[in-house]
């Protein structure tokens, strides 16, 4: 195995790691990032929707213990079995809306500048929702979530299809729209995440098979450990951050970076491949 190969694979799974959970898009991202390093063949498409099963283990793991007892809990617990249904309902959307529109979304938007474009329009719908009213919350905790609030944050997490828009961003700030706390917002949004993330990689992998061979394992295995690694360090700083701050800076974020990706691509400045 190309050694450069396997270094441009930790740096795409450190990429994907640390932009999977923040409202900043892990896609838009790895879409940049993989031009800048001519990793952006249908090859590297697989491996960089694969390489989010990494991330979502580092999930698993920073909440194993809610996750472990829901699970022991669900058959005789009333909470727990409407906390899986809740995921279950949330994930829904994202599968019939991903089977009916995902390649012809992949063939057409995912391009640079329609990331840049979907960071800055995100980043001014963060700021909108961190102006709502302090008496707009109705839902402080993630099991006092109704069926309908999970339809609703599985229906937003659809935006997310769209390469720069952030699936943890669209959840996120969907929930909080929608009437619940940063917390409760946040933590749904990575229960939602384990189903949905893990039925991508294994659907893309098995779509895209005849791409892969054994000899691509060292690639992706390298991308998934570097993918856990950093994922796991951001979940858990980011379940701090919270507690005491909000998303703005991350909005601001999304503006300048997304300025600046239109600015180097109109100005020849750097040559982003489509």
């Amino acid at each position: 195995m190309d050694i450069v190969l396997l270094v441009k694979a930790a740096v795409m799974g450190i990429v994907e790691g640390l932009t999977e959970f923040l409202p900043i898009s892990s896609t838009g991202h790895l879409i940049l990032a993989g031009s800048l390093l001519g990793f952006d063949d249908d090859k590297a498409k697989v491996f960089d929707i694969a390489i989010q099963t990494g991330a979502i283990f580092a999930v698993i793991l920073v909440y194993w213990q809610k996750i472990k007892s829901t699970v022991v809990a669900l058959p005789r617990q009333p909470k727990a079995q409407r906390l899986a249904l809740n995921i279950f309902i949330g994930f829904l959307p994202a599968v019939v809306l991903g089977l009916l529109f995902g390649k012809v979304i992949k063939a057409h938007l995912f391009i640079p500048t329609v990331v840049a474009s979907t960071f800055i329009i995100g980043g001014f719908i963060i700021l909108w929702a961190e102006k709502r009213p302090p008496g707009s919350v109705r839902v402080e905790h993630v099991d006092d979530m109704t069926p309908w609030d999970a339809l609703k944050v599985g229906l937003v997490q659809c935006f997310a299809m769209i390469p720069g828009t952030s699936r943890s961003g669209s959840t996120i700030i969907g929930g909080m729209l929608l009437g619940l706390s940063r917390q409760a917002a946040t933590d749904f949004s990575f229960f939602l995440a384990i189903p949905t993330l893990i039925g991508a990689g294994v659907y893309s992998l098995y779509k895209e098979r005849a791409l892969l061979s054994v000899a691509d394992i060292p690639l992706f295995a390298v991308g998934l450990a570097f993918s856990f690694v950093s994922a796991w360090l951001c979940v858990r700083w980011l379940l701090r951050y919270i507690s005491t701050h909000n998303f703005i800076p991350f909005a601001w974020y999304r503006i300048a970076f997304g300025i600046v990706v239109l600015a180097t691509a109109w100005s020849g400045a750097v040559v982003w491949a489509d």
